[in-house]
């Protein structure tokens, strides 16, 4: 396997020696120039154990810890793991935004050994190995220093890293492009987890001529098949700069890790395009890139600024994105009974004939509120003090609290200001669940003898609610026991007065 290639380019002939080729090095090879950095379509490597450890997890993150920063689609290591160092490596340790790889390691036995996840430590690469019957010291054993071993991409690790490395790729012509033509800066970005779409955050909104206008070039530079290269040489610290901060104190772009030790400064050319320090895996050129940007941008606020996600896909993500997109397309016509392209019509015809039954059904309610309403007002002619009544209705309607309302609005305005009462209004469904909601209104003249209904519904029948003044509501999840809650409801309301 070379060293130095068209793709890779070491500008530091000192960096040579740093790669462990599989001598008697008892050293990684610094990650910053692994193989799978130096070679990202190299799918097998014969390497060599530099050591092999215990994984051992790591402490639980404290309350104050919500704000850290967590690890890019990284799974969850199981206790039965260990991890190991080797002479080098085609599995990427996750970094620059870029997931890790997976893959496999065979040994001599012809064993072979998943491995998890990849991370860097300083400028180490460690592999979290799965050890599947948990016998860890025999694994250690068959992973002791100096034996050889394959270390590789199966199918699945390739698929994945040809995904992570297409769209990281991708989001370094995007940024480029954001900046040269627009002067965005890119905040941040993120890989997704499949098949979702990736994004960039930037400071503002994007209009669609702008959007049109980044995917148009972006699309020249694909069609030109503009070349990538990686240019490496030895870390200067006295030339690192801190990532830049915008007023706000966020971040633009990023710096280089503050734990990184590899002692290697990377650079990731776009021919007359960008050039950007990353120590991530990148095509070796933008020929056949496919990328799409989706003509649209998310606005979020965060205290005082306001920054957008600009989304975009490519490579096998952008196939199934489309291959997705097309089959619910496809699938809603057919509910629809129309072609392809009517279906936006037909859905707002939908759409708009639900609102018009939404609206029906609304002045239906109201207007049976108005007789339910009437009907109290009867009720309640010829009683003297305060007039008392507990109604319970079934009704499947989604606004059945809406409905009670209406009642009791109705109820009051037909009462006037002068007359003494106290109402418990209650609904609940036809068919009875354990998740069902049953829901409760009540309204009086006096706003203590509110409260104590309120106050008994939650005591008796645990009602959640509240209310202020001469209102109040509820709610009670579970099964209405007709001939038992209606007779608490019923005692409770008895015992106010």
């Amino acid at each position: 396997m070379s060293i130095e290639t068209n793709y890779h380019r070491i500008l530091s002939p000192v960096l040579r020696d740093w790669i462990n080729s599989g001598d008697e090095k008892s050293y990684s090879t610094p990650v910053g120039i692994l193989a799978c950095q130096r070679e990202p379509l190299l799918r097998q490597l014969n390497a060599t154990v530099i050591s092999s450890v215990t994984y051992s997890p790591p402490l639980p993150a404290g309350k104050n810890a919500k704000n850290a920063k967590k690890a890019v689609l990284a799974p969850t290591i199981p206790q039965d793991a260990i991890c190991l160092a080797l002479s080098d490596t085609v599995i990427f340790p996750e970094g620059g935004g870029q997931p890790s790889d997976t893959g496999i390691i065979t040994t001599a036995d012809g064993t072979v050994w998943n491995v998890l996840q990849a991370k860097r430590h300083g400028g180490q690469a460690i592999h979290y190995v799965h050890v599947p019957d948990g016998n860890v010291e025999a694994a250690l054993l068959a992973f002791y220093p100096g034996v050889k071993v394959r270390v590789e991409l199966d199918q699945a690790g390739f698929e994945r890293r040809y995904d992570h490395m297409t769209l990281h790729t991708s989001q370094h012509l995007v940024s480029a492009l954001l900046e040269t033509r627009l002067r965005l800066s890119t905040l941040s970005w993120s890989l997704t987890s499949y098949p979702a779409p990736c994004y960039v955050e930037i400071p503002r909104g994007m209009t669609a001529e702008e959007i049109s206008m980044i995917q148009d070039e972006a699309n020249r530079l694909v069609f030109q098949g503009k070349q990538i290269h990686v240019e490496v040489e030895e870390l200067d610290p006295q030339s690192i700069k801190p990532a830049e901060k915008l007023e706000s104190g966020r971040t633009v772009g990023r710096g280089l890790p503050e734990d990184y030790t590899g002692g290697v400064n990377r650079v990731v050319v776009i021919d007359g395009v960008d050039r950007n320090p990353c120590c991530g895996t990148h095509l070796p050129s933008l020929n056949n890139l496919q990328l799409f940007i989706l003509p649209h941008t998310d606005a979020l606020s965060r205290s005082s600024t306001t920054v957008a996600r600009l989304y975009f896909l490519a490579g096998p993500r952008l196939i199934a994105h489309l291959v997705s997109t097309h089959s619910r397309l496809a699938s809603t016509a057919a509910i629809l009974s129309c072609g392809l392209p009517q279906v936006p019509e037909r859905v707002q015809q939908f759409v708009d004939e639900r609102k018009n039954a939404t609206r029906r059904i609304e002045d239906v309610e109201l207007e049976l509120a108005k007789y339910i309403a009437a009907d109290l007002i009867r009720d309640m002619q010829g009683v003297s003090g305060v007039f008392k009544k507990y109604l319970h209705r079934t009704d499947d309607s989604p606004s059945a609290l809406n409905v009670l309302t209406a009642i009791s609005s109705a109820f009051a305005g037909m009462a006037g200001a002068e007359a003494s009462y106290l109402i418990v209004l209650s609904s609940s469904p036809s068919a009875q669940t354990q998740t069902n909601s049953n829901v409760f209104f009540v309204i009086g003249s006096d706003d203590k003898h509110v409260k104590l209904v309120g106050d008994g519904l939650k005591t008796k029948l645990g009602v959640k609610g509240g209310g202020k003044g001469l209102k109040y509501s509820g709610k009670l999840v579970g099964v209405w026991k007709t001939g038992k809650d209606d007779v608490i409801v019923d005692e409770i309301l008895s015992a106010v007065l």
